[in-house]
């Protein structure tokens, strides 16, 4: 189970939020009278330890389990299966009933789906004869803060099942979550969407404040200005592209999973070899592009905080000099003669571990970091982005199939060859193609076909316009400086994200002078006043105020992403809001956080 982040110095009350659903799931589970086991879908389990901890859990007299197709061990009389809606989960619930009936043990079964329940689902348990014996409820979580600034609608699939399999049931879900947000923080008066799941999104979100109308009465002021909605498509550049900055960069990795990295506990220092550890990795509020400059003033408890949105290279720089400072201050330490002084260094002490920990961890980094083969990768991404020499990456890719070097890996960059050339030539397409399946298999048929027909693995039919997008929004920065950045191209030491310069037009001046460039981009595009709301202070006469709104707070801007955000995406927004100047503060939503690898495993499924 993960630990529950801290949500005190949000800028919107997302503990409220939290606290709703933890006190949901506590009625429901009260209503079961007496011990129970609870059965949690594996992918649940890390949502659910962001908002309740296992121990209050446990206090409420449960046995925890994860769902599998094996029969539950239990010696409870009652079952609580926790659930998201999808049909294997009924085949496995309703094998462990019909077992328990086989062996003569009685049973009360509680199915609560989440966030609702589906027709579908509780037609396979009516079908297996098990419909009658279970008591099916809904937990409504449709969001979970995962920080003081970002919410995750934990929807992994939700890019292949909109660009795949035609089911935009997620783009419902989607809504509800941010009308949810609506009732507890005010209608958001102004919408700008971007790609076509994102204005269907916007449409559904206006049915339901008609159908389910927030009371402004009830809520006060309205507390988020704007809304920002993003399909992922629009900017498939950016996911595939390896992210620099700390956290980023153990995403790619290490891979985080509900705020915490799980490693061998030798990469830690440990004796122990072959032994894994969990790493947690918390924090508070900060200002990470300040502390490389003045180390002594800082609270060493938040490092993970203050250095996340750096670029790794002054990661490294910032925990070498810190660690100097610790050795100064240990030398003077035989000079010290007063309490405080004393007081000073045990406080100092205190953050040892915090830091010995993040040490290890950017150390562990760089073994990766240092190889040819990833600096190698580096140097055919920035050659793709900058549309330089499309015939060297292909060579790349295909010397990448020759060694057989994972299909992920693979993919990623042909992803990326393909969405900035709009295509691979047909001759280079169907060659590639078939030297990817003999090399890894015809079983990934299906995955190759699942790319074709999310667009993002296609023939090339037309010259491409990324040159065009790239210029014409500065995609490209030169001579970045990555310890003291004046540009989000930081984040990729050098490469500005498409989708966050996008959010920054979209924030400072909406769509209609950037309407060129948008048509050029996938999918529709959409900006609307939401008439009769009423709102706070435009964002478009915020930039470059100092005060903000009126009574002192500063208006909010929440971007919603569809289909998945990265760490170093999240790390560019938190860059423009700490800009002096920028009255606002930005909330991030999204269907999950991502990065090339896991949005490329989404797409892939094995024949058979």
């Amino acid at each position: 189970m993960a630990q529950i982040p801290s949500l005190e110095n949000a800028p919107l009350n997302l503990k409220s939020i939290r606290d709703k659903s933890e006190r949901e799931l506590v009625n429901l589970l009260k209503d079961v009278r007496g011990t129970k086991c609870l059965v949690i879908d594996p992918k649940l389990s890390g949502s659910v330890s962001l908002i309740i901890p296992t121990s209050k859990l446990k206090e409420l007299g449960l046995e925890l389990r994860h769902l599998t197709a094996e029969p539950v061990q239990t010696e409870c009389t009652k079952v609580v299966y926790l659930v998201r809606s999808q049909l294997s989960f009924m085949k496995f619930i309703a094998s462990h009933i019909q077992n328990d009936i086989a062996k003569a043990i009685q049973r009360d079964y509680y199915v609560y789906f989440v966030p609702r329940r589906s027709v579908a689902c509780e037609k396979i348990l009516e079908q297996e004869k098990v419909h009658n014996l279970v008591t099916v409820k809904e937990f409504p979580l449709y969001m979970v803060p995962l920080d003081e600034d970002v919410i995750s609608f934990e929807l992994e699939l939700s890019e292949k099942d909109c660009l795949v399999d035609g089911d935009v049931s997620s783009l419902w879900h989607i809504a509800k979550a941010i009308h949810e947000l609506e009732f507890s923080f005010g209608v958001i008066s102004k919408m700008r969407a971007k790609g076509k799941a994102s204005v269907r999104v916007a449409d559904i979100l206006n049915r339901m404040q008609v159908e389910e109308p927030v009371n402004s009465n009830d809520v006060g002021r309205p507390e988020v200005d704007t809304l920002i909605l993003l399909d992922r498509e629009v900017d498939m550049v950016t996911p595939m592209c390896s992210q620099l900055t700390y956290e980023g960069l153990i995403d790619e990795i290490l891979h985080i999973s509900n705020g915490a990295v799980e490693v061998d506990s030798s990469v830690m220092g440990a004796q122990q070899e072959g032994k894994k550890m969990k790493v947690p990795l918390n924090s508070s509020k900060y200002d990470a592009w300040n502390i490389y400059f003045d180390f002594r003033g800082l609270d060493n408890d938040k490092l993970f905080k203050e250095t996340r949105d750096l670029n790794f290279e002054v990661v490294v720089q910032v925990l070498r000099q810190k660690a100097m400072t610790m050795k100064e201050d240990y030398t003077e330490i035989n000079s010290t003669q007063t309490v405080s002084e004393l007081k000073d260094f045990v406080k100092k002490l205190n953050s040892l571990p915090e830091m010995t920990r993040h040490i290890h961890l950017a150390q562990h980094l760089t073994t990766f970091t240092s190889k040819q083969s990833f600096n190698s990768q580096l140097d055919m991404e920035q050659t793709l982005v900058e549309a330089e020499n499309y015939d060297i990456c292909y060579e790349y890719i295909e010397e990448m199939i020759h060694k057989q070097e994972p299909l992920t890996n693979v993919l990623r960059l042909l992803v990326l060859f393909s969405v900035t050339n709009s295509g691979l030539p047909k001759k280079q397409f169907d060659y590639i193609r078939m030297e990817l399946l003999h090399s890894y298999g015809f079983e990934h048929v299906v995955t190759l076909n699942n790319l074709e027909k999310a667009g993002l693995l296609k023939k090339q039919e037309f010259k491409s316009n990324w040159l065009t997008v790239k210029r014409t929004l500065k995609l490209i920065v030169e001579d970045t400086d990555t310890s003291r950045p004046n540009d989000i191209a930081y984040v990729y030491s050098g490469y500005a994200p498409l989708s966050i310069r996008l959010i920054q037009q979209a924030i400072h001046s909406g769509w209609r002078p950037m309407e060129d460039i948008l048509k050029l981009l996938p999918g529709p595009h959409l900006e609307t006043k939401r008439s009769g709301f009423p709102s706070s202070p435009s964002v478009d006469s915020l930039h470059g105020a100092s005060n903000g709104v009126a009574d002192g707070r500063r208006s909010i801007v929440l971007v919603v992403f569809i289909g998945g955000v990265t760490f170093a995406e999240i790390s560019a927004l938190r860059y423009l809001a700490s800009k002096e100047g920028m009255a606002y503060d930005l909330i991030v939503a999204t269907t999950k956080i991502v990065n090339g690898a896991t949005l490329i495993e989404t797409f892939m499924e094995k024949l058979g």
